[in-house]
């Protein structure tokens, strides 16, 4: 399979950024606002702050739904827990690390399901999302409902979005730490970024959601997109390798709804000659990174209404390989 990266730029501080907003942004903030759906508009080149627009809905400093965003922040403590020891490889397996995880009525191929499976959502089970994401979310064991339905598909065959796929990989990763996934998120992420993640929707074993349902601020949205953007640091602090990053913004599989590839917890596209990785939720919550060109975004809209790749999500990613991206290449060039 061929594999698509990115050269990531060398680590800088991050603390107190200079605010450095000039007229030939104004163009991307009057089309950010034209779109009834969006919120809030935060971007950063080089470290500084270039716009940070809030057009409607909550203010900019509390924390708003990013939705499956959540499902970046998931794969970003996957590799914490690679980088810990906690798990040996991406090619271990259910029947290594989590095998109390599993339900009696599973099919036998889920003993060989693999983290990178998980966190690709090449798991090849049936979705719980979409049409069935009421009905998943509405049993009385997420891991088990999620691990129990039929294969359609070959384990590491084809991307099949999946929340249940990551509530899993959550649920795996407390396992292997002894930890959950909150106490994860906040000490491996949010105490050296310096962002405050509050708790979350928890399932009925009392696991907090894997891949939905988490909230930040657009402000530590972006910060978290600066790490990945730096390699893995952040105000001089190694958060994850710089291996786990660059391996995550490498292609591995494809979207069938968007068509952008997938990396591990990132979709990947590119614009204007420039590639980015993006981590996207319900209703247009929005990450976007471009190391090539010092580039980090994030955008918050309306969390209850959709954001499809025809409909508003494509708005936003034309805003993004046509506007945001070619100015700021200009930028930087």
């Amino acid at each position: 399979m061929k594999r698509r990266g990115f050269l990531m730029a060398g680590a800088a501080s991050l603390a107190s950024p200079m605010f450095a907003q000039t007229d030939a942004w104004a163009g991307v903030s009057e089309t950010a606002q034209g779109f009834d759906q969006c919120h809030a508009l935060m971007v950063r080149q080089s470290g500084l702050v270039v716009l940070t627009e809030r057009f409607r809905g909550p203010g900019l400093g509390g924390a708003v739904p990013i939705k499956s965003v959540s499902k970046t922040i998931v794969a970003a403590l996957t590799g914490a827990a690679l980088d810990r020891g906690e798990l040996g490889s991406v090619t271990d397996t259910l029947g290594d690390v989590a095998p109390r995880l599993i339900p009696a009525n599973a099919d036998p191929r889920v003993f060989d399901i693999t983290v990178e499976n998980l966190v690709t959502m090449q798991a090849g089970l049936e979705r719980t999302s979409g049409a069935n994401y009421g009905e998943w979310v509405s049993s009385s064991n997420w891991v088990a409902n999620a691990l129990g339905r039929p294969f359609v598909a070959e384990p590491g065959a084809r991307m099949l979005y999946s929340t249940g796929s990551f509530h899993v990989l959550g649920a795996v990763l407390s396992e292997v730490s002894g930890q959950s996934l909150l106490s994860l998120a906040r000490e491996r992420l949010g105490a050296p970024l310096g962002i405050d993640i509050p708790a979350w929707t928890r399932d009925p074993q009392g696991r907090y959601l894997g891949g939905n349902e988490m909230a930040l601020s657009l402000d530590a949205m972006v910060g978290f997109g600066e790490m990945y953007r730096l390699g893995g640091q952040f105000a001089g602090v190694r958060v994850l390798s710089s291996d786990w990053v660059t391996r995550s913004l490498e292609r591995r599989t494809q979207s069938f709804f968007s068509g952008l590839d997938y990396g591990y917890g990132w979709f990947l596209g590119e614009g204007a000659g420039v590639r980015y990785a993006l981590a996207r939720g319900y209703g247009g919550q929005i990450i976007c990174v471009a190391p090539d060109i010092e580039l980090t975004l994030a955008i918050t809209s309306d969390p209850l209404r959709p954001a499809r790749s025809g409909g508003y999500f494509g708005d936003l990613q034309r805003l993004i390989e046509r506007q945001i991206l070619p100015l700021a290449k200009s930028q930087i060039s």
